[in-house]
């Protein structure tokens, strides 16, 4: 297995079909791969719907919360069941366009052991002014705070290592502070630029809310585990 593609999903049964037929287009290069769409408490049509797909494709597999734990709980979900080494994200709305995946996932190889994750910045965003305006107010306060250099953390398509991620700390939002928080594991992020575009149909179902002020909050704390960071000594074991 070369590739894990983890995609979190709420309530996106208008999404499913056209999403994945465009994720296995993409990721047919990175053969053999598999694709694990992670439901978080859906209450529309979503989980009849995947069940089915998953019965024609051999390569998708499709795990379901019992209760909705947010978009970061849905991605660790995914990664902890992944059997490949290295991992990719998307969000399932249709905005993220999978044809990016292969560029990530050579720019993460060609960074060698020491890049942990290939991060996409959106260029031509799709959503609405309030939402674009929070986005940069949020990521310019995070970029001055953390110099993590890394214009936009929340576009879901990254690429990473899947063992860089499990040595992470766990906490909701977790996916919109990686760069920083692998950079603190001592590995190299790099960045490529990828196409924004609408989402297929329906409305956002992760509130807007968290990208300013309970965001405030999890900034403090990734600034603060940053600061008490200390370089993991070298372990040898002492023969008799």
């Amino acid at each position: 297995m070369r590739l894990s593609v983890v995609v979190p999903v709420k309530n996106e049964a208008g999404n499913i079909a056209g999403l994945l037929a465009e994720i296995e287009a993409a990721c047919a290069p990175l053969e053999p791969f598999e694709v694990i769409y992670v439901d978080d408490g859906s209450t529309d049509a979503t989980p009849g719907l995947l069940a089915e797909a998953a019965r024609a494709r051999p390569w998708l597999r499709v795990l379901r919360h019992g209760h909705s734990g947010g978009q970061s709980a849905a991605v660790r979900s995914g990664v902890a069941a992944a059997r490949a080494p290295v991992i990719a994200t998307l969000d399932g709305d249709g905005q993220n366009d999978p044809a990016f995946i292969p560029a990530l996932f050579a720019a993460l190889e060609q960074g060698g052991p020491g890049a942990g994750l290939a991060q996409g910045q959106r260029v031509g965003r799709k959503d609405g002014r309030l939402k674009t305006l929070q986005s940069r107010i949020a990521n310019g306060v995070r970029g001055r705070i953390l110099r993590d250099a890394t214009r936009d953390t929340g576009c879901g398509l990254k690429v990473f290592r899947r063992e860089v991620y499990r040595a992470l700390p766990a906490f909701d939002a977790l996916h919109r502070f990686m760069p920083a928080l692998v950079a603190r594991e001592g590995f190299a992020v790099v960045h490529r630029d990828v196409v924004d575009r609408p989402r297929f149909t329906g409305q956002s179902n992760y509130g807007l809310f968290d990208r300013l002020w309970v965001g405030l909050l999890d900034l403090a704390g990734v600034w603060w585990l940053i600061r008490r960071k200390r370089p993991a000594p070298a372990v040898t074991e002492v023969g008799r």
